[in-house]
Parts: structure tokens; sequence; C-alpha cells
């Protein structure tokens, strides 16, 4: 799926196992919540032309299959061979290859892959916790969007988050403090490290790529937290419609355990097109 600058295997060896965390309620939860919030801030279509996305890091074609669903032409972007197999056997089955375009690459060499000016959304989700250099990422979305109402959506590990999680779900105050100014984080799934982002540097990021964030949204905002007598699986419809609510208040967003913000590119103008 994403690339590690420290072992960028992770995903490559193993994808199944990313693919099986994403069918648990934690793993669908954060999808079907961020994809409820992109719904929110799709760009106008343009009248007998379908809207053009670029995945980024588009893993195992979830969020690609459900906008090829809405009419949509896709691109799915990955480096891992194996997360792109798997892609591949899911859009076949959902009967979306005509409007899905499978592609390998490296998403920090955008400009040199994507057509300039050429997408009306770009997808960024849980990829910048794993690539070396998130802004040259970034950088290429933006040299990847059509003009100015294209969007880009980006989802990202909040590091508020890490510090409820280990307060309050493991009962360890030294871990909690030590998460407070810590970059990075533990990823449970594949035992590596994680790149943490508050919204301060989520948005100098933004800022630094000429993108201006339009809208923020809170992802798993209470669910990582709720007592173990509360099953996840058959409350899960009562689950995510709370998270949906709490998703758009301002002050569950810097608590939340991912960070979704929305942005479109400062330098386009509504002219700028292919």
């Amino acid at each position: 799926m994403k690339t590690h600058l420290q072992d960028k295997s992770r995903f490559a060896q193993d994808a199944s196992r990313y693919a099986a965390y994403l069918e648990t309620p934690g793993g669908r939860l954060r999808t079907d919540l961020a994809f409820a919030n992109l719904q929110e801030f799709l760009p106008p279509p343009t009248e007998g032309v379908p809207l053009r996305v670029l995945d980024l890091g588009g893993g195992t074609g979830g969020a690609a299959i459900r906008l090829a669903r809405l009419g949509m032409q896709v691109t799915l972007l990955d480096s891992s061979a194996a997360m792109l197999k798997l892609a591949e056997r899911s859009i076949a089955a959902a009967g979306a290859s005509a409007q899905i375009t499978i592609q390998s690459g490296d998403a920090t060499q955008l400009a040199h892959i994507v057509p300039a000016r050429s997408c009306d959304l770009v997808l960024c989700h849980n990829l910048l916790e794993y690539v070396d250099d998130p802004c040259a990422v970034l950088r290429g979305a933006a040299h990847a969007m059509r003009n100015s109402s294209a969007t880009v959506s980006i989802l990202v590990r909040n590091q508020a988050g890490e510090v409820l999680k280990a307060a309050l779900q493991s009962g360890d105050l030294a871990a909690a403090e030590d998460n407070l100014s810590a970059d990075w984080g533990h990823e449970s799934l594949y035992g590596g490290q994680v790149r943490l982002f508050t919204p301060e540097t989520l948005a100098a990021l933004l800022k630094s790529a000429s993108l201006t964030g339009k809208a923020q949204r809170a992802v798993r905002a209470l669910s990582d937290y709720l007592p173990s007598q509360i099953a996840r699986s058959s409350e899960y419809d009562r689950i995510f419609a709370l998270e949906h609510k709490l998703a758009r208040r301002p002050e569950f967003y810097g608590v939340a355990r991912y960070l979704q913000c929305f942005a479109n590119c400062a330098t386009l103008g509504p002219e700028a097109i292919a």
C-alpha cells in the first residue's frame, strides 16, 4: 500500500494482513467515515464528462470502487505490487475495471507519473504517515489538480489520538505524556513506526504545498476509547452515526484518532485546465 522510510517492504510482504484489517470494525469505521466526509466535498460534475480521480496509495481499491460506482474515472496509484494485485481482484469482482486504472508508482514522484492539471479529485488517505517526504506528495497532488475547484482529501494519524489512546485504553500515563511531543507513533499491524501529525503541522504542510484548506473533519473521535463492553461489531451502525455527527464538530477535530482535511490549490484559477 504505502512506502515507509524505515521499512518500505512492510505492506508488500503481507498485503493480505492490511486487507483483513480493513474488514474489522476499526478499519471499516476509518474508511466509511472518511468516505462519508468526502461525499460532502466532491467537485461539481461537468455534464457528460465524468470526474477524474487520483487515489494515492489506494491499496486494496476500496475507495476507488466506491468512486467508480458514483460514475467517476479513477486512477489508483500504489507502490506495492502485492497491494495492486489485491486491488485488481477486488476491482474485477466489483465489475469496475473499465472505470479504474491501476498504476504502479511512487507518490513522491507524481510530476513524472501523472499529467499536470488532469484530476478533479485527489485522495491522499493514510499515506503521508509512511512516506519520506509528505510535502513532495502534496506538491504532486497540487500539480495534478485540474483547477481551483479540484479538491484533495487528506487523512492522517493525529498525535493527540495517540495521547488519548495510551491514557484511556491502556492506562499508560507515561506513554501518554511522551506522546504529547512525539513525532512518531507505533503502528501495531506491522510493528513499525508511523508519522504523527497535529492540526498545526498539517496546516503548515498544506501551505508549503500551495494548498488552501477549506474544511476539517474528525475521524474516529471516540470509538478507539469506548469501554470494552460496547461491542464494536453489533453496535457498528450506532457508532458510525455518532462518529459522523462528531466529525463536523470542530472541538473533536483536534482529539480524534485521525485528521481529515479538504483543500484546493491556491495557485490555480478556474480556467486552469489540461
